[in-house]
């Protein structure tokens, strides 16, 4: 039987009058990689919120690896990436080891000093994202695509069972998008984590990820990526409120982190 890392049951919540999310249920099964799309203002960002108990349960239930949201405290096997990762200060004085090592704070403690193991830790983080060369770089000397590469490899460090990122690729070019996806799919694949992502790319979702959920406010969809390709466009369109085409940005990997 497959291990669900993520039930969401009945799950209603809105803003003072303003129904956002209505009657939502989805399960997220370990080992999956799960894209939520969604126009502007669906709910997508709220739902994040929900997950990761930033927001308060109005009506339903959340249970993360089996057990209710409101008792959770095993956060350490849950990472997470913000969108407010890519507006980061590029004149921070911190090297890609420092940054990625911050996220082992909650294990260690403030001005601990860290140990072999974690200092392996840190070096396998950045290996998985293709960063362990620039470990010694000034951070805010970095491309876009590579920051969120390190705040990527922050969150991995603490070895999480499932990696919740929201809008990832805003602020990567978009001649690397590709490749920044490709990464997503070899940690899911390759390392085995679990990831859900909100995205509006909805051009590179068929190429990487195993399962797609369409909410605007209800849950329209939610299946394999190859019912989802099914889609016509026409009915994406209905759902999003216009015209949506359905475009491939695969190329061929060129190895180089941008």
């Amino acid at each position: 039987m497959e291990q669900m890392i993520i039930e969401i049951k009945g799950l209603t919540f809105r803003y003072e009058t303003d129904v956002v999310l209505d009657n939502i249920n989805l399960s997220i099964p370990e080992g999956s990689f799960l894209a939520i799309v969604g126009p502007n203002g669906s709910g997508k960002s709220t739902l994040l919120k929900l997950i990761l108990g930033l927001l308060k349960l109005q009506k339903g239930a959340i249970t993360i690896f089996g057990e209710d949201i409101n008792r959770f405290k095993g956060w350490e096997n849950v990472g997470y990436v913000s969108q407010k990762a890519n507006s980061f200060n590029t004149g921070f004085p911190a090297t890609v080891f420092e940054v990625v090592a911050s996220g082992l704070t909650k294990k260690l403690g403030l001005f601990r000093f860290l140990k072999k193991e974690d200092k392996d830790q840190v070096l396998q983080a950045l290996e998985a994202v293709g960063m362990l060369h620039f470990k010694n770089r000034n951070v805010g000397e970095l491309s876009g695509g590579q920051q969120q590469r390190v705040f990527i490899a922050r969150a991995l460090v603490s070895s999480p069972k499932i990696l919740i990122l929201d809008e990832p690729t805003v602020g990567v070019d978009a001649q690397n998008v590709d490749t920044f996806y490709q990464m997503l799919e070899d940690l899911n694949k390759n390392r085995n984590i679990t990831l859900l992502l909100v995205t509006h790319d909805i051009g590179t979702i068929s190429d990487k990820v195993t399962t797609v959920a369409c909410l605007n406010k209800h849950l329209h969809f939610h299946g394999e990526t190859k019912e989802f390709e099914k889609l016509r466009e026409n009915g994406l369109g209905e759902f999003y409120g216009h015209d949506v085409h359905m475009l491939s940005h695969y190329h061929e990997h060129e190895g180089a982190i941008k």
